[in-house]
C-alpha cells in the first residue's frame, strides 16, 4: 500500500454565500447531521491545525457505516485526498473527496479516548474530556447510535506520519487557517464528528479551536 499522495491543493469555485447550511463546531464539541446524496459537505479549519474526528453512516441503515479498511484497500493509499472515496462495511460508496485544500487526511490513528489517554500520556489524563465521549454524547441525543457503532474514523486535517517500519507518529498539523475539504455524499449520510478537544498531542497545536461546516445542493 502506497505512502505516497499528491500533497496538491485542489481548489473549487463554491461560494459561502451559495451554502444552504452553515455551522460553527465549538473548540472540542461534538456535532450531528445529515447530508443528502448528492450534496457537499465542506468542513472548514477555522484557525488551523483542528483535528476533526468523523464518522460516517448511511442514514437508511446505520448499522453501514464507513470502513476504513475497504477504503485503504481500494484506492491503495494509507492517506486521504481529493477522489478519495470513502467505502461502507458493506463495500458501497458512501463520499467522495472532490477538493481539498490541506493534502492529505489520517483515517489511521483513530479517535482519543479515556483509555488511549492513561496508555499514551498518564493515569491522571483518563478524565479528560475526549472525542469518544463527544460521539457518545451526539449518539444519546440523536437516538439512532450507540456505543457499539463508534468505529476507526477519519481525522480531517490531521498528521499522522507512517514509519518506514509501519507504526504511527503524531505530528506537528499540516493544515492552517481556511483549508477545507469537500465531501460530495454518493448516499444519505448521518455524519459524526467529534471537534477534537486534544491537549496533550500536536495534533491540535494544543490549543482546540472551532471549525466551520458548509452544505451545497
Amino acid at each position: 500500500m502506497s505512502l505516497a499522495i499528491s500533497t496538491a491543493a485542489v481548489h473549487t469555485s463554491r461560494q459561502p454565500d451559495t451554502a444552504i447550511y452553515r455551522a460553527t463546531i465549538p473548540a472540542g464539541e461534538p456535532w450531528l447531521m445529515e447530508v443528502k446524496a448528492g450534496q457537499t459537505l465542506r468542513i472548514l479549519d477555522l484557525e488551523g491545525n483542528q483535528a476533526v474526528d468523523t464518522l460516517f453512516y448511511s442514514v437508511a441503515n446505520p448499522k453501514e457505516r464507513y470502513d476504513v479498511q475497504r477504503t485503504l484497500r481500494r484506492q491503495n493509499s494509507v492517506y486521504l485526498s481529493t477522489g478519495s472515496v470513502l467505502y461502507s462495511n458493506l463495500g458501497k460508496p458512501m463520499l467522495t473527496i472532490v477538493a481539498d485544500t490541506c493534502g492529505r487526511h489520517d483515517t489511521l490513528g483513530g479517535a482519543c479516548a479515556q483509555e488511549s489517554n492513561t496508555v499514551r500520556y498518564a493515569l491522571e489524563k483518563r478524565y479528560m474530556h475526549s472525542c469518544r465521549d463527544n460521539y457518545l454524547r451526539a449518539c444519546v441525543h440523536d437516538g439512532r447510535l450507540g456505543k457499539g457503532d463508534i468505529g476507526p474514523n477519519i481525522n480531517f486535517f490531521m498528521n499522522v506520519p507512517v514509519t518506514a517500519d509501519g507504526g504511527l507518529t503524531f505530528a506537528d498539523g499540516i493544515s492552517a487557517p481556511g483549508k477545507y475539504v469537500d465531501l460530495r455524499a454518493e448516499m444519505d449520510v448521518i455524519v459524526l464528528i467529534s471537534n477534537c478537544p486534544q491537549l496533550n498531542n500536536p495534533c491540535n497545536a494544543y490549543n482546540p479551536t472551532p471549525a466551520e461546516l458548509l452544505v451545497w445542493n
